[in-house]
Parts: C-alpha cells; structure tokens; sequence
C-alpha cells in the first residue's frame, strides 16, 4: 500500500514540517544570498542606522496578529 503525507495525521505533518525546518535553519549558513536579497538587506541596514528606528518589539507584533485571527 502506497501512503502520502496526506495519510498521516496533522499533528504528525506538522511535526515533521517544525523537524524539517529545525534541519534547514541549522545549516542556513549553506543557503546561498542573491545579490538582490543583499542589497535590500544593506537597504534596510542603511534606513535604520539613519532613522534609528527598531521597530516593534516581537511581543507586540504577534499579539497584534493574534487579535487579527
């Protein structure tokens, strides 16, 4: 019998998707940069070292998406 990932249960793909990314995001160092994702990083670095602003804190950002849902 042939099973897809569509057979196993949510819990169980989500599972594998937070292990999935937990392996990526420990090697990120391997994903390669394109010249256009670096310059919009050096943009974003440049706009906040001029206006100093940090933005918001994480905290209020996803409460604010919670109130959203």
């Amino acid at each position: 019998m042939n099973r897809t990932l569509r057979d196993l249960p949510v819990e169980q793909r989500m599972r594998l998707v937070e292990e999935l990314w937990d392996s990526i995001v420990a090697e990120q160092e391997a994903l390669p940069v394109t010249e256009e994702q670096r310059a919009e990083l050096y943009r974003r670095l440049d706009t906040y070292e001029i206006d100093g602003e940090p933005g918001c804190p994480a905290e209020f950002v996803l409460a604010d998406i919670r109130k959203r849902l």
